[in-house]
């Protein structure tokens, strides 16, 4: 009786060991089912039994397993293949990243104003700034910001012309910015800014643009070379004109001084000869001729050439003999 005793109570109290290991092994399960750690910029919307019942920011948070549940949201990724390509996909998680994400959509053919089918590449900044509105305003985010790019940059690029839009991408970027922003205000988000990657005109147009741009640089070169020729011609006409009034300058100096010292010379003979009574001039013309005469006698020609009047260069010996006489 005492050893049935003995059995019933060590058979109740492995009863109760297990019971209480199986309690606490479910609280420790219930604990790590409850337990949400969130990161740095990063969020986490909680619903309870389908209702939103708060918003967990970074740290740790403990919740009800059974009662509450994380919602998930549609976020979009890109990757390269083995090719290079760009390739997007989607994932539904149930973390909100507050940081700023970059989109960056597959070309989009689009109509200018002109009738000029051209493909763009865009990207687009934005970030989540009511985690609430995103999940709960919107179904798929991702896919309603692609969509609202593409039909919006066809408004945009639809009201300009081939050429305008090549030139103002500033504008149409900020333009985009603007319609973006306004639009996806109600969802949450805040579109920060929207760069148009590449603008890409069919292959017939930018043979024409490019064969335009060698023209273009062509003239300019022959427009440069000509005004580098006309500057060329003009500084050599300038320093041509410099070089003659420099010589023209030295030239009639040199004449002043030839005169001013001819002067001194007829001044000094006519002091000396002032007693003779002999014209100081005609010294200086028999002093020419007898000069002239002696060069000629000089070069050692056997033919001398003799002026056509030898008078005047006997009269100028004469006056030269009278002179030495007086």
């Amino acid at each position: 009786m005492h050893l049935s005793s003995l059995i019933i109570a060590s058979a109740g109290l492995t009863a109760s060991l297990w019971v209480a290991v199986a309690i606490a092994v479910l609280v420790v399960i219930v604990i790590s089912k409850g337990l949400i750690v969130v990161r740095q910029a990063e969020v986490v919307i909680i619903e309870r039994l389908g209702k939103y019942h708060k918003t967990l920011n970074s740290g740790l948070h403990l919740i009800v397993p059974i009662f509450d549940r994380a919602t998930t949201i549609h976020w979009r990724y890109s990757k390269l293949d083995y090719q290079g390509n760009v390739q997007f996909f989607q994932r539904v998680e149930n973390r909100i990243s507050l940081r700023e994400t970059v989109y960056d959509f597959p070309r989009q053919n689009v109509i200018t104003k002109d009738n000029v089918s051209i493909n763009i590449n865009a990207l687009l900044y934005f970030q989540v700034t009511d985690p609430y509105k995103a999940v709960y305003e919107i179904s798929n985010l991702p896919e309603a910001i692609e969509k609202l790019t593409q039909t919006s940059l066809r408004n945009v690029i639809g009201e300009l012309t081939l050429d305008h839009t090549l030139t103002s991408r500033d504008s149409i970027n900020a333009k985009l910015t603007d319609i973006l922003d306004e639009a996806t205000d109600k969802w949450g988000v805040k579109v920060n800014r929207v760069e148009l990657q590449e603008i890409m005109p069919p292959e017939e147009i930018r043979t024409a643009m490019e064969k335009e741009m060698r023209a273009e640089r062509d003239k300019r070169a022959k427009i440069l070379t000509a005004d580098g020729e006309r500057e060329y011609q003009i500084r050599v006409a300038e320093g041509e004109k410099q070089a003659r009034i420099a010589r023209a300058e030295g030239e009639a100096q040199a004449k002043l001084l030839v005169a001013d010292a001819e002067r001194k010379s007829i001044e000094l003979i006519a002091e000396a000869v002032k007693d003779t009574k002999v014209d100081p001039a005609q010294y200086q013309v028999a002093l020419k001729y007898v000069q002239a005469f002696a060069q000629l006698v000089q070069k050692g020609d056997k033919t001398v050439v003799l002026p056509y009047e030898s008078s005047a260069l006997l009269g100028s010996v004469k006056t030269l003999a009278d002179i030495f006489k007086q």
